[in-house]
């Protein structure tokens, strides 16, 4: 097996069928054909089932490209180390954050590496389930991650500070005349949650006292749920950071203040781009805390 090999099983599993692989990965396709059934053959397995649309992974597939998808990075990682100079990097920087966090930090920091180190190319994976993110950094496929919690030796873990939860609101919410909010006056009320191996349904439940709320619809992306909350489908709770521009004023801070660490796990064997990132993040506001608005009447959002 090559890692040649390995990289365009998973093309193939990315593009869903040779032909795009090929042309992504500018090969001819027989090349890749030939490539991906002497892995088979050297496997003993079949690692693609044909569908109607297109080629997917099979199940010992999915359990493959994982352990390939690891080796493939391991290896960019070792090109980038060699051929990083003392003022250039290159290569491939993979990022993961817990749903909501960072959302206003990490671009920053990012844009700031890359300005710095403009042929680094850096991948960022939003993952609503901490445990997921665990494993992950376990496995040692991550550069660098941001989580709220995590089982890696202090050496390893960096606190930058906290972000704060905010709830929000449909406009004429009567709470929103409040300049906090307690979430058990808004247990009764439908509410805009997420998927429930989330890290951020987590919390949710854990501050209503593990009682599950009426839940009106459930979203992967913090954004959506903002937005589905504005149009009245019921009230979020989202990170500070993560509520897109022009929904503020339907936002308010919690009463008690609720807030979660922001934790930069790096992997065991940092390189200078996790390095740098590291440094930068750690510039950023983190602790800021969440300003109530002043109440006002806010244009009504139309329900479409």
């Amino acid at each position: 097996m090559s890692l040649r090999q390995f990289e365009y099983a998973l093309a193939v599993a990315e593009e869903g069928s040779v032909t795009a692989a090929a042309e992504r990965l500018r090969v001819a396709q027989p090349s890749v054909s030939q490539q991906i059934r002497g892995l088979e053959r050297e496997l003993g397995v079949s690692l693609f089932t044909r569908t109607p649309t297109g080629l997917v992974p099979t199940a010992v597939g999915c359990a493959f490209l994982r352990e390939a998808q690891a080796a493939v990075s391991a290896a960019r990682r070792a090109r980038a180390a060699a051929r990083a100079g003392a003022e250039d990097l290159v290569g491939e920087v993979t990022v993961a954050v817990q749903m909501g966090f960072g959302t206003r930090q990490l671009p920053h920091a990012l844009a700031a590496l890359r300005r710095r180190y403009p042929r680094l190319e850096v991948t960022v994976l939003e993952e609503p389930s901490s445990a997921e993110l665990e494993r992950l950094c376990r496995r040692g496929t991550l550069g660098l991650a941001l989580m709220a919690a995590c089982e890696r030796s202090p050496a390893d873990a960096h606190r930058l500070g906290e972000e704060e939860l905010v709830v929000v609101l449909a406009p004429g919410h009567p709470q929103l005349t409040a300049d906090r909010v307690e979430l058990r006056a808004l247990r009764a009320g439908p509410w805009v949650r997420f998927d429930r191996d989330s890290a951020l349904d987590g919390v949710l439940l854990n501050a209503l006292g593990n009682s599950a709320p009426a839940t009106a619809a459930r979203v992967s992306q913090t954004a959506t749920a903002v937005r589905w909350a504005a149009h009245g489908l019921g009230a979020t709770l989202v990170t500070a950071s993560a509520v897109p521009p022009g929904h503020e004023h339907l936002t308010r801070p919690l009463s008690p203040p609720l807030c979660q660490p922001v934790i930069a796990v790096l992997r065991p064997d940092t390189g200078p781009a996790e390095t740098a990132l590291l440094h930068l993040l750690r510039q950023q506001t983190w602790s800021e805390p969440a300003t109530p608005a002043t109440p006002a009447a806010p244009a009504p959002v139309p329900v479409s």
